[in-house]
């Protein structure tokens, strides 16, 4: 008896039918399609997995069902090994194609990709990789890919196909639930919820209005949650496309910036559109240089922090029980809800690499788990630089202190989070070690009884780390290495790569 042929369409980081070329491409073969989703448990069991990224690659999947159901297939789970599920499904249909998005992700889904494309071309079955988003596979250096992304973003999105072909039969396996017994990492709190229709909703909320307040509270934690656009984990599991969020951006901008009830939109969403372009840039580095998920970029700054260790300033930090408020509320929010805007995101990092000098991979490695939005390009990419172990970017150390006034004047958002110093006045509520004993028993809080002092001094940490860092650049050859990661790595907005490749900025 003959096989059923068939073509694959392999859904990871494209959960969506529109604008989905693999899934376009695969119903135009005129064969039946198989949409597949496989469940890869040794994944989620790696230590930068956790269950607050499948609770809403749950929601996604179920969106998606729904989505492929309307034109002809429902979606195909498997559960296992990826390649053990390919092998099966070679013994029992004729594959003819194989369509996936490319995917820019850890070295493990690196290393999958591989194996899969020795598997279908061993079996002669076509592997077609589509460019996913605004990442160009391939490059020879970053001088055109901003050309080349932009090109691409700028066109108009990929119809949905109309219909596809159904398979004769085959079993699918039951979506794991949202605790699933598979995962190793378990997460509390509250994780965004997921799906097209939830993704749709909070683009289109995003730009009618609460785009309004986008600068304004960028880096407010209590306010930016809501004038954010919190479509970063949307984007980071293709639910939604870079592309259609540019189409829609620009759909609304020829329709409705002109009007008087949308004042101050197009710079809001303009500044946004700029961000969506440097999600991409980032993402870029890790496609062009994988191995920056384990290796600092300039070799010089490898290691730079290993005779630091210390667990109790890394428990401290995890817990949010540093002694600096706004420190101590930041982690505690993300451990409740997985989001942070960026500038608290780099303040958390800044102050676990310099003030308590923690290693970036470990510290990144404990972050990854906590984002719902975990995106693998943007987070390694962003933990060194927030480390300052790039070689050719500016060393921020952000000052605590200043953030928490300039960011939560009032302590609202301290007092939320870390409710033992819920009765502190605001003159004291950043900085409540200023409190004398007095004070302290008025406020309900004892230091080092009820919240703890500052495990660290700032200022003298900040300073030891800024020599540390420095201390680097007078090593052999750092300028020629730091020229080499520019031009791999590096941003074309400035056109010339200056010697003096490290600044510091304090008290950002």
């Amino acid at each position: 008896m003959s096989k059923e042929k068939i073509s694959i369409v392999w859904f990871k980081k494209d959960l969506r039918i529109n604008d989905n070329l693999a899934l376009l491409s695969s119903s135009e073969t005129n064969l039946p399609v198989l949409p597949l989703y496989i469940f890869e448990p040794d994944y989620w069991c790696q230590d930068f997995a956790s269950q607050r990224h499948w609770e809403f690659i749950h929601d996604c999947l179920i969106d998606l069902n729904e989505d492929l159901k309307k034109i002809g297939q429902s979606l195909i789970i498997k559960i296992g090994e990826t390649k053990n599920i390919f092998e099966n499904i070679i013994k029992n249909y004729d594959i003819q194609s194989v369509f996936a998005h490319q995917e820019t992700g850890n070295s493990w889904t690196y290393e999958r990709d591989k194996d899969i494309r020795i598997l279908l071309k061993n079996n002669r079955i076509l592997f077609n990789e589509f460019p996913n988003n605004g990442v160009v596979r391939g490059l020879k250096d970053r001088n055109d890919w901003s050309k080349i992304r932009n090109s691409r973003m700028y066109k108009d999105n990929f119809e949905s196909p109309l219909k596809l072909i159904p398979l004769k039969s085959i079993n699918t396996d039951i979506l794991p639930n949202r605790q699933s017994k598979f995962l190793k990492n378990k997460s509390n709190g509250i994780t965004q919820k997921g799906g097209r229709i939830e993704g749709l909703k909070i683009l289109d909320s995003f730009l009618n209005e609460r785009c309004k307040n986008y600068l304004k509270n960028l880096s407010k934690p209590e306010y930016s949650a809501d004038s954010s656009s919190r479509l970063s984990p949307f984007l980071s599991n293709g639910v939604i496309s870079v592309k259609e969020i540019i189409n829609e951006y620009r759909k609304r901008k020829e329709n409705n910036f002109s009007s008087s009830n949308v004042k101050g939109l197009k710079r809001n969403i303009s500044a946004f559109n700029s961000r969506l372009s440097w999600r991409c840039h980032f993402i870029q580095k890790l496609e062009d240089q994988p191995d920056i998920e384990f290796k600092s970029m300039h070799s010089a700054y490898e290691g730079i922090r290993d005779d630091f260790n210390n667990e109790f300033f890394f428990a401290s930090w995890m817990e949010g029980k540093t002694g600096f408020p706004i420190v101590d509320a930041c982690m505690r929010s993300l451990i409740k809800t997985g989001w942070l805007p960026f500038r608290m995101r780099a303040m958390l990092v800044s102050f676990a690499s310099y003030n308590l000098l923690i290693d970036w991979k470990k510290s990144g490695t404990y972050l990854a788990k906590l984002f719902t939005d975990f995106e693998p390009g943007i987070h390694y990419s962003q933990m060194q630089m927030q480390s300052g172990v790039t070689g050719i970017n500016a060393v921020r150390i952000y000052n605590p202190i200043k953030q928490s006034y300039d960011q939560d004047p009032d302590g609202t958002f301290i007092k939320k989070w870390v409710t033992e110093l819920k009765y502190v006045h605001n003159t004291y509520i950043h900085e409540p070690w200023k409190m004398n004993l007095d004070l302290q028993q008025k406020s309900k809080c004892i230091l080092d009884l009820d919240y703890p002092k500052p495990i660290v001094d700032h200022n003298q940490t900040s300073k030891f780390a800024k020599n540390l860092i420095y201390s680097k650049k007078k090593t052999k050859n750092f300028n020629d290495d730091a020229v080499k990661v520019f031009n791999k790595l590096g941003s074309r907005k400035k056109p010339v790569f200056r010697k003096r490749a490290i600044k510091t900025y304090s008290y950002q």
